[in-house]
């Protein structure tokens, strides 16, 4: 481990990797569901095309229910945390306006922020 690191750097590589690896997860999930979204062409094929858009329209409503429910819940859960989070502003000497680190914190959760606002203007389509 290089000493240099700020401390806790290890814990936070390691959940970025867990959510890395459960993102490429959901990814593959997208890929599976992509496939069998293409399988549905044959009941059109077939002559039933009804039941290719009952179960596509089927498909995508649950969908976006799902996705909808888990962004509004991550939402949530960090717009409650806000101030928490910018309680966290590093200090030099009690000014942290003089913090070598205060410009990337605001850059950050400014980020933060702006994710947020996105997700809530998304989930009021």
């Amino acid at each position: 481990m290089d000493t240099n690191m700020p401390a806790g750097s290890d814990a936070a590589r390691e959940a970025r990797q867990r959510i890395a690896r459960h993102l490429q997860d959901l990814h593959r999930l997208h890929l599976v569901l992509a496939e069998e979204s293409r399988a549905l062409k044959r009941f059109t094929t077939e002559g039933q095309a009804q039941v290719e858009i009952e179960i596509a329209t089927d498909m995508i409503e649950q969908y976006i229910g799902q996705s909808s429910a888990f962004l509004e819940n991550m939402r949530g859960r960090f717009e409650a945390r806000l101030g928490l989070l910018r309680r966290g502003e590093p200090a030099f000497g009690g000014k942290a306006d003089q913090a070598p680190e205060h410009g990337a914190f605001w850059l950050a959760f400014s980020r933060l922020c702006a994710v947020l606002r996105r997700t809530e203007r998304r989930s009021d389509i």
